[in-house]
């Protein structure tokens, strides 16, 4: 399990502007977005300083919405710099790894 977070301490900023690219999403909704699609591990602790980091770097911006079903919630949107980022990180990405997915199926092959 610990190496699977420092996996994706790499690559999680790219996977939470992926889903922000999408549409807006709170931080909670990002949370389920992630395990929908495979990424349990991660937990809401995790994803705030990701989002504070982003906004810091002007990759995403946030605002203030009311919510029908409680407390106004902070909802975040992908800004120009951070599509900008988000391909180059998706460019670095497939760079890696489409070489290391083979080198790690070597077995599967043989």
């Amino acid at each position: 399990m610990a190496a699977r977070s420092q996996l994706l301490k790499g690559i999680l900023d790219a996977c939470v502007m992926a889903i922000v690219e999408e549409k807006a999403v709170y931080g909670y909704e990002l949370s389920q977005q992630l395990q929908k699609v495979g990424l349990p591990d991660i937990s809401e602790g995790t994803i705030y300083p990701v989002l504070l980091r982003l906004q810091k770097n002007g990759f995403i911006i946030g605002e203030m919405r009311p919510s029908a079903s409680g407390p106004n919630r902070k909802y975040y949107f992908l800004t120009d710099a951070g599509k900008e980022e988000l391909e180059r990180i998706s460019s670095e990405w497939l760079l890696i790894a489409g070489p290391v997915s083979q080198l790690l199926q070597r077995g599967e092959k043989e």
